[in-house]
């Protein structure tokens, strides 16, 4: 898998994406010095960009309350990152975990556990985040990371439960059992490692999801309470009509961003299940 990722270009060019979006996120201090929530109102209303200054706080202008559209660019990444991999890991281990033990014992366990999948996912994602949210008056990355990831477990849930019914019936399972090996012994021993594909897979395609969807619950006002990009873009439209970059920049770099991740998640899934080509 690895010698066919190193010869794909989408997945060269979405790690870059990746890479730098992580330097941005762990260290925002080292593209921008300015506040993201500094403003000047008598200096900086409504300043155009500055597109000759790059990386420079004039670069990409200034907001309806005179704070610089580049700080807030860069810090921005930092909460919308950290919300899309927060809800990937919860997602990823309750699916993972229900989808396991369903897939594994069968039964009226696999019944029960499936019908609760289907109820779940019988939910809305964005409606039911949006009514959970909306319950909350302050929604800091943990609410949000929380409320995504209890309406959107369900996808992966299935996932690995398909790939669990299929992986037990191997030889190397029945041996395991036949020579007496224990129930949490074979299934993070023997199953886990060799149903991991296409969980990855889905796990890579879903970041990018959820990064899309907390901006879009921060547009809608249900979002993260501090900087991020959905509020900006959300702020942006008010002022559209006499200051479109206030709302542009911040959905370019939302856009290259869950394309980044899509991509990547395209490039595993190639490399990891070459007869999907």
């Amino acid at each position: 898998a690895w010698q066919d990722l190193r010869r794909n270009k989408i997945f060269i060019i979405s790690a870059v994406l990746i890479l730098l979006l992580m330097l941005i996120t762990f260290f925002p201090g080292w593209f921008s010095s300015a506040s993201p929530t500094y403003g000047d109102l008598s200096k900086h209303y409504l300043q155009k960009p500055q597109l000759g200054k790059v990386f420079s706080t004039e670069w990409l202008g200034y907001d309806q309350q005179g704070r610089s559209v580049y700080a807030r660019l860069i810090y921005g990444a930092r909460a919308s990152i950290a919300v899309g991999f927060g809800t990937t890991i919860v997602v990823t281990v309750v699916g993972g975990l229900v989808g396991m033990i369903a897939g594994y014992f069968g039964g009226i366990i696999d019944s029960i556990l499936s019908r609760l999948v289907d109820v779940f996912f019988g939910i809305p994602f964005l409606l039911g985040t949006m009514v959970v949210l909306n319950s909350f008056p302050e929604r800091t990355a943990w609410v949000v990371i929380g409320a995504l990831g209890f309406f959107g477990w369900t996808q992966l849930a299935r996932v690995m439960r398909g790939a669990v019914i299929t992986t037990k019936q191997s030889d190397y399972v029945q041996a395991a059992k036949a020579l007496g090996a224990s129930t949490p012994r074979i299934l993070f021993r023997h199953i886990l490692p060799n149903t991991l594909a296409p969980v990855i897979v889905v796990a890579t395609i879903s970041l990018g999801v959820y990064i899309g969807s907390e901006a879009t619950l921060s547009f809608l006002g249900l979002g993260l309470s501090g900087v991020s990009w959905g509020n900006d873009i959300s702020d942006g439209g008010d002022s559209i009509r006499v200051a479109q970059w206030i709302m542009l920049y911040p959905s370019i770099m939302l856009t290259i961003t869950v394309l980044a991740f899509i991509m990547l998640g395209e490039a595993v899934r190639n490399a990891l299940d070459p007869t999907t080509r």
